[in-house]
C-alpha cells in the first residue's frame, strides 16, 4: 500500500477494481477520515472550544481554497480540505450552541447516517431498499399509533415545509378529486385556508406554491400567548362561506417557532367538524413531546381528531438533519393524491408485494434514506429513554426561566411560562435597566433594545417610523455579533409583530445542562452590559 498521502482518486474504489492495492488504500483513506470526524466530535463536546471561529463571508472567501481545477488534487489535499471544512464550521452540537431549533449531535444517530451514506440507495420502491422500507413502515405506524390514529397512513420528506404543503395538496384532493385532472377551473370558488398569525412561513409558502395564493391563507389573530383564538377562526370562516368562498384547511400550530405556543386542538377540531374543513396540525416543532406521556396528555388533547399531522424527528428528539413525516388518518390519500404510475418504476406484475413501494405516495421521485438514522436512534432510546431526553429538555427550560428572574433587571423576559422549550426575552444593559433608564418599558425603551425595519415599519405612519430611526437602536442584535466575534456562545434573534428584535433560545440538544444556561446568562452579561 502507499503512503495515503500520495494517493489520488484512481487508486481508490470504484475507479481501482484491484482489490490487492484498491481495498487497503481506500481503507488507510477513510480511516483518515473517520479520524478528522472524530477529532471534530470531540471538540463539539468539549466546553472550552469555541461554538465557532466566524468569519465575515470576504474574509472566508480568502481563507479556504475552494477552487475546482482542471487537474485532480491528491488525497493529501483531499484529507486537508475535510480538516478545513470542519474546523471553519459551525459547532452545531456544541452545549452552548443555543441558536436553532435542530441542534446537537446525537452520536448513535450520527453512526445511522454514515451507513446511509454507506448504502446510498434510493427509498421509491422495496426493490431496491428493502430494509430501509420496512425499518419506515415500524417507525411510521409506531408515530400513528402514538397519534392516535388506528389506520393512516405516512411519509417521510424533505423537511416540515414539503410536509405541510403535502397536506395541503391531500386536503385539497380529498374535497375536490377532480382538481388533480382539470386544475383550479374544477373548482367553482375560492379555496380559502387558515393559520395563525405565528405560523410557520412554509404554510403561507405552499399556498403560493399549490397555486392558491398567499391572499387566500387567512392568518388567524393569536392571544398574548402566542395561540390562535378559535372565536376569531369561526368569525372568519363564517364570513368567507357568506361571501361564497370554500374555506377547506385550517393548519394548527402545536409548538410555535418563535413563542412555542400550542394552538387549541380540540376548540379548533370542534369548528373544523362543524364546517366540513380538513384539519392539519403542524407538530414539526413540538411533536416531540408527544413522546412524553405527561406532555402528551397536556399538550395535544384531540390530536387524534386531525387530518394529518406534521412531525419532525430531527428537531426536539434530536434525530440528525433531516428526519421529517407527515401522517395522514385516512388510508389511501397519499397515493391517490400523488399517484402517476410511472411504469419503469411502478410495475404491478413484481414479484412481491408493491404496497411496500412507496415512490408514487409523493410528487418526488428520488427519496433521501432519513429513516435508518432514526430508527437506530429509537432501537437505542426506547420510549423510555426518549422520555426522559423530552422531560429533561423542558426542566432545562424552567431552570433557565427560574435562573432569568433570580438576575433580576439584566434580562426581561417575554413568556415567563414557556410551553415548550423556547424562551424569548431581551437582554438588559444597564444604562437601560430601571435605575438608569426613565423610559424603562416604554416603546422607545422596546426600540432601544431591538429596533430593526421589519415588514411591520413600512407599515406605520412616518411619525413612527421617523421615531424609530432617531434612537440607537440594536442593542440585541450588537450583542450577537458580540457573540459570534467571540465564538463563545449562539442565541438567535428575531423581530415578531410589533415587538422590536429580542432573543429565542432553544434546548434541543441532550448536551446543555445547567452549566451552560448559567454561562450564557453570564457571557451575555460580561458581552452586553456596556452597550
Amino acid at each position: 500500500m502507499a503512503n495515503v498521502g500520495d494517493l489520488f482518486y484512481d487508486d481508490l474504489y470504484p475507479v481501482n477494481q484491484d482489490a490487492e492495492t484498491a481495498d487497503p488504500n481506500t481503507r488507510a483513506f477513510l480511516l483518515e477520515v473517520v479520524k478528522i470526524l472524530l477529532d471534530f466530535i470531540s471538540k463539539t463536546n468539549d466546553r472550552n472550544e469555541k461554538v465557532l471561529e466566524f468569519h465575515h463571508p470576504i474574509e472566508m472567501k480568502k481563507k479556504l481554497d475552494l477552487a475546482l481545477k482542471e487537474d485532480p488534487e491528491p488525497v493529501s489535499q483531499l484529507l486537508e480540505d475535510c480538516k478545513q471544512a470542519l474546523e471553519n464550521q459551525v459547532k452545531t452540537g456544541h452545549p452552548r450552541f443555543i441558536n436553532q431549533l435542530s441542534n446537537g449531535l446525537d452520536i448513535v444517530s450520527m453512526a445511522g447516517e454514515w451507513l446511509t451514506a454507506t448504502a446510498n440507495t434510493n427509498m421509491f420502491t422495496y426493490e431496491i431498499a428493502p430494509v430501509f422500507i420496512l425499518m419506515e413502515h415500524e417507525c411510521l405506524g409506531k408515530m400513528r399509533d402514538i397519534i392516535g390514529f388506528q389506520k393512516g397512513d405516512s411519509i417521510l420528506a424533505p423537511g416540515g415545509s414539503i410536509n405541510n404543503m403535502y397536506a395541503l395538496m391531500i386536503a385539497r384532493h380529498k374535497l375536490y378529486p377532480q382538481h388533480k385532472k382539470h386544475g383550479m377551473r374544477a373548482i367553482k370558488g375560492q379555496l380559502i385556508m387558515y393559520t395563525s398569525r405565528h405560523h410557520h412561513y412554509s404554510v403561507s409558502g405552499g399556498a403560493a406554491a399549490i397555486g392558491l395564493g398567499t391572499e387566500n391563507c387567512v392568518q388567524v389573530p393569536c392571544d398574548d400567548k402566542g395561540r390562535m383564538i378559535p372565536v376569531e377562526l369561526e368569525r372568519l370562516i363564517t364570513r368567507h362561506k357568506s361571501e361564497g368562498h370554500l374555506p377547506f384547511f385550517v393548519n394548527c400550530t402545536t409548538g410555535t417557532t418563535v413563542y412555542g405556543a400550542f394552538d387549541p386542538i380540540n376548540s379548533i377540531a370542534d369548528i373544523c367538524e362543524k364546517h366540513h374543513i380538513w384539519l392539519h396540525i403542524d407538530a414539526a416543532w413540538g411533536g416531540g413531546l408527544l413522546m412524553s406521556r405527561k406532555y402528551r396528555e397536556s399538550k395535544f388533547k384531540g390530536i387524534e381528531r386531525a387530518d394529518s399531522v406534521t412531525w419532525n424527528p430531527h428537531k426536539l428528539m434530536g434525530t440528525l438533519l433531516q428526519c421529517s413525516t407527515l401522517h395522514v388518518r385516512e388510508s389511501g390519500l397519499l397515493i391517490s393524491c400523488n399517484q402517476m404510475s410511472a411504469d419503469y418504476l411502478f410495475q404491478t406484475d413484481k414479484v412481491y408485494d408493491v404496497c411496500y413501494d412507496t415512490g408514487d405516495k409523493v410528487i418526488q421521485c428520488g427519496r433521501h434514506n432519513d429513516i435508518f438514522k432514526f430508527w437506530l436512534q429509537w432501537r437505542s432510546r426506547g420510549m423510555s429513554g426518549f422520555e426522559r431526553q423530552i422531560e429533561r429538555l423542558m426542566e432545562l427550560t424552567a431552570y433557565q426561566v427560574r435562573r432569568m428572574k433570580e438576575e433580576g433587571e439584566k434580562f426581561y423576559l417575554l413568556n415567563d411560562e414557556p410551553e415548550c422549550t423556547n424562551v424569548i426575552f431581551w437582554y438588559v444593559p444597564e444604562r437601560l435597566r430601571p435605575r438608569q433608564c426613565p423610559q424603562y418599558e416604554t416603546r422607545d425603551w422596546q426600540l432601544e433594545l431591538g429596533t430593526v425595519r421589519t415588514k411591520e415599519y413600512f407599515m406605520m405612519d412616518e411619525k413612527e417610523q421617523k421615531r424609530m430611526l432617531g434612537v440607537s437602536f440594536q442593542v440585541t442584535a450588537k450583542l450577537k455579533g458580540k457573540m459570534m466575534s467571540e465564538g463563545s456562545l449562539m442565541v438567535s434573534y428575531q423581530p415578531l409583530g410589533m415587538l422590536p428584535n429580542f432573543f429565542r433560545s432553544i434546548i434541543s440538544n441532550q448536551a446543555v445542562g445547567e452549566v451552560d444556561i448559567d454561562f450564557m446568562l453570564e457571557e451575555m452579561e460580561r458581552l452586553g452590559k456596556d452597550l
